[in-house]
């Protein structure tokens, strides 16, 4: 069945006019890819960028975390400024800023201008990001049609870290690490060029913008990312990760209280009022968390452990993003059969029960185990990532889809941000030296749990209204 997610139009359009919108979508849909992937893209090549560029350690981990802290930090303003300038407009530039900065990334000669190159594309990313989702949501033409699309959407998202880590292998070792950042070039190009004669701007929503929400949620934001990913290096207890916790606290404290007096508010407050939807953001957070850490553990067993090279180990992930969408090709005629709630369910428990077995990794662990792991946690990703989707965005307005898209994926990024740095922080706490296993099975318990928190947060919807 091939999705239908075609630019809604007027009746009498003709079938070019509809196949011509949902290629203009599906080009959308690459672009996004393109934008998940190049958060774990670089992971497997980090060892070539070091000794290319003369990275120290601890400037290492912001090739990845400078890309996080933009894109996570910024998402809310891009959602709101798509729906007030227009979201077909909002995504063209930062499909371009993320482009420019992909080719300035691969040319770099230095750790400073290669970093910053990944913050700029983290930057056009969070333009681009909730504008793809809002373009979905919004020019569906009935809710099989979105269903089918949320369904793509969400393989794309769920697959992508995997395919992230499988291109970056094969890249490094057949090419360059540079050409994992130029491969975006011709993709930016080619979205940037078809996409404004195959998809219709959505309406602008007139309305003063509201500076103070922007600064308030960009720097409570940023300062949370910034302090939960830099905790794996300094600890939870150094003064900069209390420091940096206390002042996102403090302005998503000052954004809570703002943005019930203005007109216009960059996060409405009636996004938080819904249970279903604040379920799903926890639920979202949590699993995005325990899929990250899971990636970040897997990549250090396969190459530290088992000794695979950069391609090997991108392929050992196979498993991951071939069953996340052979599960999105179904899981749109399960949510219309059992709705979304009992799949995210379902899909939660099935990947505790995945990770499980990695808790207990040794040196005589037979490796088809590690392979079941992996493709169960595709499946089970595959069979949650759309549900959760539709239960963040149900009964949204179409003029305030970018702000609950950039919502949504903003909790995905801080929930990636979380994991990483709880695993990371777990992993080093419990690691000896030449040993990955005893360091790692404490990080993939710590998965585990934030896998079983994902539960938790949906199981509160089934347990509520029967009580009530």
């Amino acid at each position: 069945m091939t999705p239908t997610i075609a630019t809604r139009a007027p009746a009498g359009i003709s079938p070019s006019g509809r196949r011509a919108g949902s290629i203009g979508l599906w080009l959308v849909m690459l672009a996004q890819l393109m934008l998940v992937l190049d958060a774990t893209v670089v992971n497997v090549a980090l060892p070539h960028i070091a000794t290319d560029l003369h990275f120290t350690r601890a400037e290492l981990s912001w090739v990845l975390n400078g890309y996080a802290v933009a894109f996570g930090g910024l998402l809310l303003l891009g959602g709101r400024i798509g729906d007030v300038f227009g979201r077909r407009r909002t995504f063209l530039v930062g499909v371009a800023v993320f482009t420019v900065f992909s080719l300035l990334g691969g040319l770099a000669t230095s750790p400073f201008l290669l970093v910053i190159a990944r913050a700029l594309q983290g930057l056009g990313a969070a333009f681009a990001a909730p504008s793809v989702l809002a373009l979905i949501t919004t020019s569906a033409r009935d809710d099989g049609a979105r269903n089918r699309a949320l369904a793509l959407f969400s393989a794309i998202a769920s697959m992508g870290g995997a395919l992230g880590l499988i291109l970056g292998g094969l890249l490094t070792d057949m090419t360059s690490w540079r050409w994992t950042l130029f491969i975006n070039v011709p993709i930016g190009v080619v979205v940037l060029v078809a996409v404004p004669r195959l998809v219709a701007e959505t309406p602008r929503r007139p309305g003063r913008f509201d500076m103070l929400g922007a600064v308030t949620a960009t720097g409570g934001a940023v300062a949370i990312v910034w302090a939960l990913i830099q905790a794996g290096d300094g600890g939870w207890s150094s003064p900069r990760t209390i420091g940096g916790l206390v002042a996102g606290a403090a302005l998503i404290a000052v954004l809570a209280f703002t943005e019930r007096r203005v007109a216009h508010p960059l996060l409405r407050p009636q996004l938080l009022r819904s249970p279903s939807r604040v379920a799903a953001l926890a639920a979202m957070a949590a699993t995005y968390g325990g899929m990250l850490a899971m990636f970040f553990l897997m990549v250090q067993y396969f190459e530290n452990d088992l000794h695979f090279s950069p391609m090997v180990t991108g392929l050992a992930f196979l498993p991951m993003p071939l069953s996340i969408f052979a599960m999105s090709r179904i899981v749109p005629r399960l949510v219309e059969r059992f709705g979304p709630v009992r799949l995210v369910i379902v899909g939660a428990a099935l990947r505790v029960a995945a990770f499980l077995p990695l808790t207990q990794l040794s040196p005589d662990t037979p490796f088809v185990i590690v392979m079941a792991a992996l493709l169960f946690t595709g499946i089970s990703a595959g069979m949650t990532f759309m549900p959760l989707t539709t239960l963040a965005l149900r009964n949204v307005e179409p003029e305030h889809a970018g702000s609950a898209s950039g919502l949504f994926q903003t909790m995905q990024q801080l929930g990636g941000a979380v994991g990483l740095a709880i695993v990371a922080s777990t992993y080093a706490a419990f690691a000896t030296p030449d040993d990955f296993l005893t360091g790692g099975r404490a990080g993939f318990w710590s998965a585990t749990i934030l896998s079983a928190l994902a539960l938790a947060a949906v199981l509160g919807l089934v347990i509520r209204p029967r009580r009530a």
